[in-house]
Order: structure tokens, then sequence, then C-alpha cells
């Protein structure tokens, strides 16, 4: 059967991609390994995907386990974002109850590597300011993503959790890919609404467009070159011109349209489960842990914000020497110890365009999960930053410095670090 002349026009523009997506698909499923075989302990996007197909939204019998569901009026209920649900309703229409979330979730993962050097390619192909990259680094800085940060483990396992922080970090890389130019504001507003139905903290990333929208001319204007290109001073002069104030609000349309078209049902499923748009469940959970803290803080609180710096800046993995064992703590570890290499981002070489606007966005998905009731138990790392690790690789690339061998210390660090927890998360610990 001969090849699509469309499909040979992809490969031949994608080939790098395509071979990062293949190497890290079965980099994945080793390191994944009898996890992969089965469907993953913890398969509430599968019952919901199967309530879906059945037109409800609450599930017809009770749950395989009582880790993370709700239990309101007699009825059991995914609390979670949907949006994994619904991308895995034509494989649950097939499989039924047993379909493979592990597996679906490994697909993503290593999509993700793929994307992340799609990225990367973007800032120079589209002219960022210092971009001084090769593909070559790229390739590289994709494969430090996959296999040097959490991705990795949060990729091999399916379980909910993970499924929902894989698939985010690819409606996140769709987001800005769409978004880095402020040329395609309606997939832009597609692709952050159904992040935020996979992980709710990508509302917030909806500083990146917003900054772009108003920062990215029709016509690049003449300015002297010391001038910042994001600042107070040109924010009120770019919305002084009227003819910019008009492009703005055609862009803030083009990328609302979408947003509302999946925003909207989401929040009258939500209104009918729980009885408000904005609330997922995770205030009904059953029998949970958190359930006293919820109860006397709320979801949300100032008094989380210890714990939750401490998971994610100030946990080290744990010793204990009778026998000698080196574990790590089910409440988090320092993103400085799982990925090394982002100590780099405090000394950049280059401060391009983009460095303040992305810090920014860090800021804006990081602070929720500051905020929230639950540290993230149990896991390998700090997962929550997952939600910002694409905006955190991007600023270590356009950061600037070379891949020289401190740098490549760093990263090879975190690869044996990810690969010690690719080996024993919920395995010999």
């Amino acid at each position: 059967m001969s090849t699509s002349p469309a499909w040979r026009r992809f490969a031949d523009n994608h080939r790098t991609e395509l071979y990062l997506f293949a190497f890290a698909l079965l980099a994945y499923a080793f390191a994944s390994w009898g996890m992969l075989l089965h469907q993953s302990k913890a398969p509430h996007f599968v019952w919901q995907a199967d309530a879906f197909l059945h037109g409800r939204l609450a599930l017809d019998q009770e749950p395989p386990n009582l880790n993370d569901w709700v239990l309101r009026d007699g009825r059991w209920y995914v609390s979670f974002p949907p949006f994994p649900a619904v991308l895995m309703m034509p494989f649950v229409a097939l499989w039924g109850l047993a379909f493979n979330d592990t597996a679906f979730t490994l697909v993503f993962a290593a999509l993700n590597v793929a994307l992340m050097y799609r990225l990367l390619r973007s800032f120079g192909e589209r002219g960022e300011e210092g971009v001084t990259r090769t593909s070559a680094d790229d390739v590289w800085l994709a494969l430090l993503y996959g296999f040097g940060t959490l991705a990795l483990t949060c990729g091999i396992r399916g379980e909910v959790w993970f499924t929902a922080e894989t698939i985010g970090v690819t409606c996140t890389l769709c987001y800005l890919l769409a978004g880095l130019a402020a040329r395609r504001p309606a997939w832009a507003g597609f692709f952050w609404a159904i992040g935020t139905i996979t992980r709710t903290p990508l509302l917030f990333s909806v500083v990146f467009v917003a900054l772009k929208a108003v920062f990215t001319e029709a016509k690049p204007a003449e300015r002297p070159a010391n001038e910042p290109k994001v600042s107070v001073e040109r924010f009120k002069a770019l919305l002084a011109d009227a003819g910019h104030r008009a492009l703005v609000l055609k862009r803030a349309v083009q990328f609302a349209l979408p947003a509302l078209a999946v925003g909207v049902p989401m929040a009258i499923a939500n209104y009918v489960r729980f009885g408000s748009p904005s609330e997922f469940g995770h205030s009904f959970l059953y029998a949970n842990r958190v359930n006293a803290d919820i109860a006397r803080h709320g979801l949300f609180s100032l008094v989380y914000l210890e714990r939750n710096l401490h998971a994610a800046f100030t946990r080290l993995p744990t010793i204990s020497t009778q026998p000698f064992q080196l574990g790590f703590d089910g409440h988090g570890m320092s993103i400085l110890v799982t990925t090394p290499l982002f100590l780099l981002l405090l000394w950049p070489a280059v401060r391009p365009r983009l460095h303040r606007v992305l810090w920014l966005v860090v800021a804006a998905v990081a602070l929720p999960g500051f905020l929230y009731q639950n540290d993230g138990w149990f896991q390998f790392g700090f997962r929550f930053s997952l939600d910002w690790t694409p905006y955190l690789i991007a600023l270590l690339s356009l950061g600037g410095r070379p891949l020289s061998r401190g740098f490549w210390a760093l990263g090879w660090a975190g690869v044996v670090v990810n690969g010690w927890g690719a080996v024993v998360f919920n395995r010999f610990f």
C-alpha cells in the first residue's frame, strides 16, 4: 500500500519529532515494565468515560476502590476534571471498563517529548529574540524533559492523578505552540480550555496568551534596542493606540469563543452534580484523609502553603541505616533534587523578551498548587510541578546557557534520579 503524499510531507517536515516520539514510547514502555500490561490501580477516567458513553454523569455501580471518589446523594462520581475521560471514550466503547489506562497515558507521555522539541524549535523559527539553540540542542533538551523530570515517573504508570498531569502537559504544549505569536488565538483558546478541564491550575496560564495578545503587534515597531519588550510603560503605550486595542479585542474574542464552547458545558455538568459551576467534587471526597482539613480551611488556604513549599523545594530523599536504604518521601521531594538542571534558571546567560512573560506564567500556575489542601501524596517528587515544568524547560532553553560539562552533569543527575524513581515508585517502597 502506497503512502499518501500528505503523510510523506508530514513525515519529511517532522522527521525529528517522529523519531523522538518512537524512542520515547519504547523507552517509557521499558520503564513501565509490568505496569504496562494491565489497567492501573486508579482507573477513574475509564469509569467516567463509561458513564459518559451511557449518557450519565454518575457511575451506575460502586467504584473498584474508595480512593478519591465522591459519594453524593447516593450516587458515585469521579471528582477529577474529565477531559482525559473524554479522550478515552472511543477506547472504552471497544474494551469497556477493562481498558488499559496505563498504556493510554504512556502514549501521551511520549507525545510530549516530541511536542517539547517542536516548541523549542518554534522559538527560533518564529524569530524569538536571542534564540541561538541548534536542532541538536533542542533534541537534547526535549529528552532531558522526558527523562530528567517528573514526566518520566508520571507518564509510565497510568492512575488518575498521573494521567491528568501527563495529558495536562500535552494541552499546555499545544497551547503554547498556538499562542506563541498570538497568531492562532482560537486554537490557543481551545487548548487552554481543554487544559483547564484536565488540570484546573492551568486556568491561570491564560496569563501567557493575554500578554502575548497585548505585546505582539501586527507590524513590529521600530524602538530602541535597550527598551524592555514587556513592561508597564510599553503596555500603556500599546493600549493607547486605538488600532492595537481593536487588534487585542479581536484576538480576545477569537480566544474566548472556543474556550466558552468547552467551559459552559463543563460548568453546567458541575452545577448538576455538585451545585456549583466551579466545583469538580473535591470538596466531597469520600472517606479521604484530607476531609478534615477541607472542612476546617477549605480547598485552598494559606494554611497549606508551608507544607506544600516544603514538598516542592526542601524535602530530600530519605535514608535509613539498618539496613542502609535510600528512599523517598511520599509527600514530595525538592524539584532541585528531581531536576537539578533547574538550578541554571537562577543564572540565565540572557534574558530575552519571553523571559519575564514565562516567569509570570510559572508563578500564576504554581500558586494554586501551593495553596491546595493536598501536597500530592502519594508521589515521587512534587507532581504538581509538572503543570509548570514546560515553562521551566522553555526558560532553560531561552536562558542561553551552553550545553557545557556542568550542564550535562546536572542533566544526567536528573536522569539518574528519575530513573531511580521509575524503578522504585510503588514497587519496592
